[in-house]
């Protein structure tokens, strides 16, 4: 290390001790683009590219989301009440604390998905890949009285892939 590479980071290590740089939190809607708070009920969503998206705290009872793709997407205490979800593609998606109860996920994709602490009472399950899916086993025992079928895309079963016995 030659004198001037010590001088110089000497007198930047007296810099930053003396004017220390402020620290600046980021939140996850400032950076994905977060729907906080609204209304979208009965709204039609479907085919769309919703890669990523974040819900939050949204009523969104009776919404489209047929054959989205919903790849990553964030449902964080929305009420999704009688949506129809058919074909939908949420790999890898959350939806934590959210109403899914009465939602069509017929053929809908939902490997690597973590749904823990969402109610799921009535849903249409058929042909729904759950692969790896994490869900409250309360709410898996519920979903295997009426699960069949197999996907369509994936060409797993639905029993399978909740693990029913």
């Amino acid at each position: 290390m030659t004198y001037r590479q010590f001088l110089a980071g000497f007198i930047l290590a007296i810099a930053l001790f003396f004017f220390p740089l402020s620290a600046q939190a980021a939140s996850s809607s400032g950076v994905t683009g977060s729907v906080v708070r609204e209304s979208f009920q009965g709204k039609d969503f479907s085919g769309q590219k919703l890669v990523g998206t974040e819900y939050t705290s949204v009523h969104m009872e009776n919404a489209n989301f047929s054959d989205a793709d919903l790849r990553g997407g964030v449902f964080n205490g929305v009420a999704l009440e009688g949506a129809n979800l058919h074909g939908v593609n949420f790999t890898e998606g959350i939806a934590y604390l959210s109403d899914l109860r009465s939602v069509d996920l017929s053929d809908a994709i939902l490997t690597d998905a973590m749904m823990l602490r969402s109610v799921f009472d009535n849903a249409n399950v058929t042909g729904a890949d759950f692969t790896n899916a994490v869900l409250d086993k309360p709410q898996v025992k519920k979903l295997c009285v009426n699960a069949s079928g197999v996907n369509s895309k994936t060409g797993v079963s639905t029993r399978e892939s909740l693990g029913c016995r």
